[in-house]
């Protein structure tokens, strides 16, 4: 007997459209093919992951995959943050590669086996997200009853196959969480994500091609619905992003059939030529329909390809150590600790101490919290140094896999372990060699781990994995973190003589809330987003947004003003300013929550910034500080249970209660 999904379950919540037959219809196949593997509604998750070095194994082969991922996957969650609910990414076969989200919706979904290791293909666990986009090979949602595990029916799950540069299924990007908490836009960010991932690896397997990218409207240029198309430099077609081939009106397989000439009308010699004359590096074609658009175009030619050629003539100053880049464009510097000083005196103080120490052999440590821009204040520090023409490698300590880490900083030689590269992988301190080595989320590197890291610190030397040779290294060492080190330290989590090793000179970055630069700081992020052209202003933000945002804490700070505006940009396209009718929901949200000292079911609906009435301001935050307190107690201690209950985010929380600590009236 055929198993079908109850239509009224398998719809709750979920919106009704044109598509919504045509899903239904997916998933009552899906059903007939669990139901044909010998599964049953009412049996227990298989609770079988692969062992550890299997885990290591699969990820090694995915690792181009695995390491363009990671960051999408960092920048969805600060989207999606505090939902109840996980991102996944898994291999071809379904495999969870790798796993973040809310640490009490992990805990549930661990009881089913939704972590690393577990295989979700529909053989293995029936009708879900994950296995049917696999199978079905397109974007699939699963919500609540869809899933033919009864045991999974607490989930909604919105899934992307990801695809290589040549139209191969290489793995899936997932967003799941409680059904409860669905929300329409969910599979529209994993698409987003999910495409965001295709381009970079595109970008990746190409990187010694031209590549053309190209859009109608000359404002998609560097978005994610532009067109990318490769050629070699012949001309000969290499492959075309999903934009692309939409775009050309073609699939991959009929335009392998095609040149630069036969799609755009002119020879390779005539596009560089037009590119080096092009005003901002802008191009226009037109494609086979007859459609104009705009474009620029990117080579990298390798090492003493096609000397004294035309087309390495064109090819201007990209070399074979350089980014790819337009070709009318010169190299793009990265901005020093100047660019960084936009008015603010607390980061004009840390730009003063850092200009003390740079070039003087002395280890940074930037303090801040997520989203202050750490990585950009270590990036300056490097454009700023003597080591500016070397390379700048950063290492994100809390995104790899702690199987990893070791292999990924000192590298491995060939059979070092299974599945491991031919020829060995080279580590990332090696890479900086002559540059700069930044160490993101220090205070999550393994304990094991850090000592290894703290001798080759120490002796300038690292040795591969599996290698018994010493290979002496001159690199420069940043780190940062938003943890509290000494504490780690405290508590055994951290070796001391390493953070002695590291923080020569410690210095901090404000969170956004704290800085007196934020019209400054947004109208940069928005020209950036924009693409700078001073020919084509962005809107300008109006002033009762500027109002708004000076209210608002900025749990996830820069990173999370950039996404807002951007998101704000984009709906305002056309208009000369964004309103507060341009900003996301979820923001004008949290600018509604509770007054301090009172529950969402309690408190009256006051305007941002205001206070109980006759409250003065070190009353109030003592009474705020007592309410949050109580709060968190009365859930045993489970920071989002009292969030939720609150009305306000966990990071808000967290912050209250380390503000709590300095007041003399705490709740006991």
């Amino acid at each position: 007997m055929t198993i079908q999904p109850d239509p009224a379950r398998a719809q709750a919540d979920v919106p009704v459209d044109a598509a919504q037959h045509e899903r239904a219809g997916l998933i009552a196949q899906a059903h007939q093919r669990s139901e044909s593997y010998g599964l049953r509604p009412y049996e227990s998750p298989d609770f079988c992951p692969v062992l550890q070095s299997e885990l290591k194994t699969r990820i090694e082969r995915s690792q181009s995959l695995f390491t363009y991922a990671l960051p999408v996957m960092e920048t969805l969650h600060d989207q999606i943050v505090d939902t109840q609910s996980m991102i996944i990414l898994t291999d071809a076969d379904g495999l969870i590669l790798h796993a973040m989200g809310d640490d009490d919706f992990l805990a549930r979904a661990d009881k089913i086996s939704l972590r690393p290791g577990s295989e979700w293909s529909e053989a293995r666990r029936g009708t879900n997200a994950i296995g049917t986009a696999l199978a079905e090979n397109q974007a699939t949602l699963v919500h609540g009853a869809d899933h033919y595990l009864e045991a999974n029916q607490f989930l909604t799950c919105s899934c992307m196959p990801i695809l290589d540069p040549y139209g191969k299924t290489v793995g899936a990007l997932d967003v799941t969480g409680d059904q409860r908490s669905f929300h329409k836009h969910t599979m529209a960010l994993v698409r987003m994500s999910a495409q965001m991932i295709e381009n970079q690896l595109f970008g990746n397997t190409f990187r010694d091609m031209v590549c053309v990218r190209f859009h109608s409207r000359a404002e998609f240029l560097g978005t994610l619905v532009e067109g990318i198309v490769s050629f070699t430099p012949g001309g000969r077609f290499l492959s075309a992003n999903r934009s692309g081939q939409f775009q050309l009106g073609l699939s991959n397989g009929a335009l392998q059939a095609h040149t630069f000439s036969s799609l755009f009308g002119l020879s390779m010699s005539q596009l560089f030529d037009a590119a080096r004359a092009a005003h901002a590096g802008i191009v226009q074609l037109h494609l086979p329909s007859g459609v104009k658009v705009s474009a620029r175009v990117e080579w990298k030619p390798p090492a003493a390809a096609f000397p004294g050629g035309t087309e390495a003539r064109h090819a201007g100053t990209a070399g074979a150590t350089a980014a790819p880049r337009s070709l009318a464009a010169g190299p793009a510097p990265s901005p020093g600790l100047d660019e960084l000083d936009t008015g603010d005196a607390q980061i004009r103080a840390v730009i003063g101490k850092l200009r003390k120490v740079i070039g003087k052999d002395i280890p940074v440590m930037v303090l801040g919290e997520t989203g202050t821009g750490k990585e950009l204040m270590a990036r300056a520090i490097h454009a700023d140094s003597g080591r500016r023409t070397g390379p700048f490698i950063a290492v994100n300590c809390a995104s790899i896999p702690e199987n990893l880490i070791e292999s990924e900083l000192f590298g491995y030689e060939e059979g070092a372990f299974t599945g491991a590269r031919k020829k060995g992988g080279i580590g990332k301190m090696l890479l900086a060699n002559g540059g700069t080595l930044f160490l993101d989320e220090i205070g999550d590197m393994p304990l094991h781990l850090q000592g290894r890291l703290l001798r080759a610190l120490q002796e300038r030397a690292v040795s591969p994995l599996g290698s018994s040779k010493v290979i002496h290294i001159d690199v420069s060492v940043v780190c940062a973190t938003n943890r509290n080190l000494r504490e780690l330290v405290a508590n055994g989590q951290f070796r001391e003589d390493l953070y002695y090793r590291l923080n020569g000179l410690v210095v901090r970055l404000p969170a956004l809330r704290e800085r007196s630069d934020l019209d400054v700081v947004a109208a940069r992020l928005l020209r950036q987003d924009h693409g700078g052209n001073a020919a084509d202003e962005p809107p300008r933000i109006s002033d009762a947004v500027m109002a708004l945002f000076r209210r608002y804490h900025w749990p996830g700070n820069i990173r999370q003003l950039g996404n807002l505006l951007r998101t704000a940009r984009l709906m305002a396209e056309g208009e000369a300013e964004i309103t507060a009718d341009h900003l996301p929901d979820d923001f004008l949200d949290d600018l509604r929550e509770p007054a301090a000292g009172m529950t969402a079911a309690t408190a009256p609906a006051l305007a941002p910034g205001a206070m109980l009435p006759g409250a003065q301001p070190t009353r109030l935050a003592e009474v705020e500080a007592m309410a949050i307190v109580a709060t968190v107690k009365a859930h045993n201690g489970n920071i989002s249970a009292a969030a939720k209950a609150l009305g306000i985010s966990r990071n808000t929380v967290y912050r209250k209660m380390e503000e709590a600590r300095g007041l003399p009236h705490q709740a006991g």
